[in-house]
């Protein structure tokens, strides 16, 4: 478990789905990471691990700048790019959030767009969804989702693992990580014997002096070369993560930070959401819940940087795509233009199976026509790999 699982501010936008979890996140522009004139006490990096542990912070508020630079081949238009509001877009381009937390039941991040905005919101057992653009709210009562816990899903099947997202917990926009504490919880999830941990710094993040601590993996055959993760140096509060792909040291291909921060408790009115008028209000059925407080059935092939995850969509037991690249049965309700898109992959084949290869600077994804989704931070042949392993078969 990371050293920062147990602390509430970074456990407020948890990943809603699979195949996005790993394109959360973006790149800090240059300015951000400035690091002119900062001198601090040297501090270790064991020490500032502690700091970070035993931070204690009961509101956050501030601006987030994100900015991906994958070098992912053209997305469908649906997911949008620089200045969009949709939530899935995310994946490419340049945003701007803003982000308020005052305590796990009271959060609320709005990704600003050129011409609208949408917001998730947490209110106590409150949850709205909405899209300004798209004029539409969708609101779930968490007080009668379904219980999460053994048994609360149904059986895991042998090779497998299923994680159960507590009731209460929020999808995070599209799974991206939406905070620079959602990006370091997972990127300390990868301390351990595979990483090697040393101080880069100090630096300056929104204005306040922060150490860098870096993770890199000892492995040689992940993408990642390298995390550096931000640490203001007052509060102890990750304020940005960036992320370096191997043979890409001149710039991140993956970070978030804030460009503006405040550690003052947000006003409980922050919270409170009446959807405008001429909003098309949708409330969340018991249906929408349980699938929001539940992950498919899922294997983890390896350990470390180099672990790869695989899972079973649930997609009513139909593949996600056919051997011809169209949209396969029971694909729900995908969106044609994204089906095109994994469709136009190129095809792979072996003992495995077949299926379609994503590959980007950070990861590599492995979408197979029997339904499944391989995903991890190594190259397309190490997914293929795995895909043969018999804990990856999830039946």
């Amino acid at each position: 478990m990371s050293v920062m699982a147990t602390r509430p501010l970074v456990r407020w936008a948890l990943p809603a789905g699979v195949l996005v979890a790993v394109l959360g996140g973006g790149m800090l522009s240059t300015q951000l990471r400035a690091a002119a004139n900062v001198s601090l006490p040297a501090r270790s990096p064991a020490q500032l691990m502690v700091d970070v542990q035993s931070a204690d912070v009961t509101g956050v508020s501030g601006t987030v700048v994100e900015k991906a630079d994958l070098g992912l081949p053209a997305l469908p238009d649906s997911t949008g790019g620089d200045g969009s509001s949709q939530l899935n877009s995310l994946v490419s381009g340049s945003h701007t959030l803003r982000v308020w937390y005052a305590g796990p039941d009271k959060t609320r991040v709005a990704l600003l767009g050129a011409v609208g905005e949408s917001d998730i919101i947490r209110n106590g057992d409150d949850a709205w969804i909405w899209s300004s653009s798209e004029d539409t709210a969708t609101h779930l009562d968490l007080a009668n989702a379904v219980p999460s816990g053994p048994g609360a899903s149904g059986g895991v099947r042998p090779g497998a693992s299923r994680n159960v997202r507590p009731a209460t917990d929020l999808p995070s926009m599209a799974g991206a990580a939406t905070t620079p504490q959602q990006a370091a919880e997972q990127a300390l999830l990868l301390m351990g014997a595979t990483t090697t941990v040393s101080s880069a710094g100090p630096t300056q993040v929104a204005g306040r002096p922060a150490y860098v601590l870096s993770l890199a993996p000892k492995n040689s055959d992940s993408l990642i070369a390298k995390v550096q993760v931000a640490i203001d140096a007052v509060r102890h509060v990750p304020t940005q993560v960036e992320v370096f792909a191997k043979g890409h040291a001149a710039a991140p291909s993956f970070s978030i930070g804030f460009s503006q921060v405040d550690f003052s408790r947000p006003d409980d009115d922050r919270f409170a959401f009446t959807p405008p008028p001429n909003t098309k209000v949708e409330e969340g059925t018991d249906q929408a819940l349980h699938q929001a407080a539940s992950q498919p059935e899922t294997a983890v092939i390896g350990s470390g940087w180099t672990s790869i995850l695989a899972a079973r969509l649930p997609m009513g037991g139909g593949s996600m795509l056919s051997s011809t690249g169209a949209a396969g049965q029971g694909s729900g309700a995908t969106e044609p233009g994204l089906m095109s898109f994994l469709g136009s992959l190129p095809s792979v084949s072996g003992d495995w199976g077949t299926g379609h290869l994503l590959q980007s600077r950070l990861f590599s994804v492995l979408l197979t026509d029997d339904g499944r989704v391989l995903i991890g931070a190594v190259g397309g042949d190490q997914l293929q790999k795995a895909a043969a392993d018999p804990a990856a078969a999830l039946r």
